[in-house]
């Protein structure tokens, strides 16, 4: 408390003190008990009231003991079952929950891990995928500033993602993994990995790649068969040894009719071989008739125009050929799709050419643009001419209905640059996303599409687009988010297909250990996305006829349904609307193939690193006693007394109320009894 504040108290004291004496014990012959008790309520109120006025503030300060953080992570995927330790794993959570030391020692929070870190202590062993890498950087943002050792129990399998050893350096816990399985060395042949391309065009032939590893100390023969059904297409002998214990295969197979073609690769088993689920793997192709062939017209060189290639050509049904305004007059009619990159008065004839020809077509629109031009050759729409520039981010219009589009988290995308002004359309458009300025949305169009006299166009207001590949990347780790985006716009902008009120978004095939996801669209007779509708999808698997029924879901502007859980097999499918009579029907195929039963052992050399790198120590599920006593051991791990220092004004000090009502009313009720009001 300040010295200012406690001298005013101290003069609030003495006024309080002299009203009470003046108004009671001035003229009075004696100092009776009662005028004295009437004297102090009153010097009690007052003082009181005046303690109000100053409101001096007092310092609470409270301590509280915080013990350190246990984080257990259970490794939740099928190689753990497959390895027979999900029984070790079962009793060794039990036995953490039973040991009282722990338990007094540390706060324990549990989490399963697979594709990602849930909180859970629900362990299923179920998940078809593992990703350590992303544990340890979910767990760094939840205990970025606290002591939490972690114990990781694991084979140290993981199927996909970062290399995790890297990926722990940003986790600063002390890392105690728990490895499950053992480190006994079996012969072992297996397919490391398979790499074909996804999609095949009729009449070529496709190029496979296969990478065979041995694990073993003898000299050994086999033979590397790929089948199609019970027809061997594809067949070589192989040596192995302890030396050269790896070989690449490069071969190229026919593609000889349209649609999914299923192989089956393997290599024939050793006769003492433990494990023969990794020498066989299923692959398909998707063979089509005809590429899409889209032409990116720009008198001048800028990144976009390789963004927009890549993505586009991501697909491998489609090829882009970058042309200049004079070189693609001459070639429209062999492309189907033309995309204009900030056209200026040089594309007057290529303009003319299109509208002849009814051509649909893709217009960016930038700082290079000539916008008189634009506003002369564009019967559809018009830019107001300002000679200035805005940056201009992007917001996802939920409403959009022509085709299904994902959002990339567009709002985290940098801003691209455009002419400032506003876009006037002629004809009716949907925005697919809208223009925002420091985010306040200004209801004009950055992506937009229109139908008109049966073509289909799309204008995007703003360059620099690479940067937001760029950036989806940063944001997923991969390209393929942006490129599906970039896709979908170039598959609606290429087809002239009748708009359907019914829009189902899904693969041919799928790999066993992938998700499944099914997506769909449901409009009203005006076009607009209809949440109301209730939509199932029926599916047949073609080995059993077995039918299943599933709701869809509504998640974002779509109906969605996760088929991740079905056995591999074909299926065919139908998805209906319940209230009305509209159905699309389709058919996909799931390949056999589970990533976590490819393993023999735990990883172990790995996870020793991990613990010894992380100032942790690693040990097997069977010796666990003496890392459970270090964690009770360590010095580093102790509770930690805090102290929170809380500022408190006395007008919040509801106590003190109840005094002044207290003394006024017993004040009244004493002079009422003594007859003196």
């Amino acid at each position: 408390m300040q010295t200012e504040t406690l001298f005013y108290i101290i003069i609030a004291g003495i006024i309080a003190l002299g009203l009470a004496l003046f108004q009671y014990l001035t003229k009075k012959k004696t100092l009776s008990r009662l005028n004295i008790l009437f004297a102090f309520l009153r010097f009690l109120s007052f003082f009181s009231v005046l303690l109000l006025i100053i409101n001096p503030s007092f310092d609470q300060i409270k301590v509280s003991i915080e013990k350190p953080n246990l984080v257990v992570a259970i490794d939740n995927s099928t190689s753990i079952k497959h390895l027979k330790q999900d029984e070790n794993v079962l009793r060794l959570i039990e036995e953490i929950k039973a040991d009282n030391k722990i338990q007094n020692k540390f706060n324990i929070d549990y989490y399963t891990f697979g594709e990602n870190l849930k909180s859970s202590d629900s362990i299923t062993f179920s998940e078809k995928q593992t990703n350590i890498s992303k544990v340890f950087s979910q767990l760094n943002q939840i205990y970025k500033q606290t002591t939490s050792p972690t114990i990781l129990i694991t084979d140290g399998n993981q199927t996909y993602g970062n290399d995790y050893q890297f990926s722990s350096n940003t986790y600063k816990q002390p890392i105690y993994p728990i490895i499950l399985g053992d480190t006994i060395t079996y012969t072992d042949l297996k397919i490391q990995q398979l790499n074909v391309n996804r999609y095949a065009f009729l009449k070529n032939r496709f190029p496979i790649e296969a990478i065979l590893v041995y694990n073993g100390n003898r000299a050994v023969k086999s033979t590397f068969v790929v089948k199609s059904g019970n027809t061997t297409v594809y067949s070589k002998e192989i040596n192995f040894s302890k030396k050269d214990n790896s070989e690449v295969i490069s071969f190229t197979l026919p593609a000889s009719r349209v649609g999914v073609s299923n192989y089956k690769a393997t290599i024939v088993p050793l006769d003492n071989e433990k494990n023969i689920i990794n020498n066989s793997k299923d692959f398909a192709v998707d063979v089509i008739n005809q590429k899409t062939k889209i032409a990116l017209v720009s008198d001048f060189s800028h990144p976009d125009l390789g963004a927009l290639k890549k993505s586009i050509e991501s697909n491998e049904q489609r090829s882009v050929a970058i042309l200049d305004p004079i070189k693609i007059i001459n070639q429209v009619n062999d492309f189907q799709l033309i995309i204009l990159y900030q056209p200026n008065n040089k594309f007057n004839t290529i303009y003319d050419r299109l509208e002849e020809q009814n051509k649909n077509k893709f217009v960016v629109v930038g700082t290079k643009s000539n916008l008189s031009f634009l506003n002369r050759v564009s019967k559809n729409y018009s830019h107001d001419i300002t000679n200035q520039t805005e940056n201009y981010q992007a917001e996802l219009n939920i409403n959009y209905s022509t085709f299904i589009v994902d959002d990339l988290n567009f709002e985290s995308f940098p801003p691209l640059l455009s002419y400032y002004g506003d876009v006037k359309f002629n004809l009716p458009f949907q925005s697919i996303l809208e223009k925002t300025v420091r985010g306040v949305s200004i209801n004009q169009p950055l992506l937009a599409t229109y139908e008109t006299n049966g073509k289909r166009e799309a204008v995007l207001f703003g360059e620099n687009i690479w940067q937001w590949r760029a950036q989806s990347y940063l944001n997923e780790k991969t390209f393929n988010k942006f490129d599906d985006f970039v896709g979908k716009l170039v598959q609606y902008l290429a087809s002239n297909k009748q708009k359907s009120r019914l829009n189902l978004d899904y693969e041919s095939f799928y790999n066993g250990s992938g998700n499944i996801i099914i997506k769909a669209e449901f409009f009203d007779k005006n076009y607009s996305f209809d949440a109301r509708e209730t939509l199932n999808i029926t599916l047949k698997n073609k080995s059993n006829n077995e039918e299943i029924i599933y709701p869809l879901t509504i998640k974002n502007n779509n109906y969605q349904v996760d088929l991740s859980n079905l056995q591999p097999s074909t299926y065919d499918f139908t998805v209906k609307a319940k209230s009305e009579n509209i159905s699309k029907s389709g058919s996909f195929q799931i390949l056999e193939y589970n990533v976590e039963e490819q393993f023999l052992n735990a990883d172990v050399t790995k996870l020793q690193l991990l613990g010894t790198n992380s100032s942790g120590a690693s040990s097997f599920i069977a010796d666990t006693k003496n890392m459970l006593n270090d964690l009770l051991n360590d010095n580093r791990y102790v509770p930690i007394q805090k102290s929170s220092k809380n500022t408190i004004p006395l007008i919040d000090w509801k106590y003190l109320l109840a005094i002044i009502a207290l003394s006024l009313g017993l004040e009244w009720f004493l002079r009422k009894y003594n007859g003196l009001i």
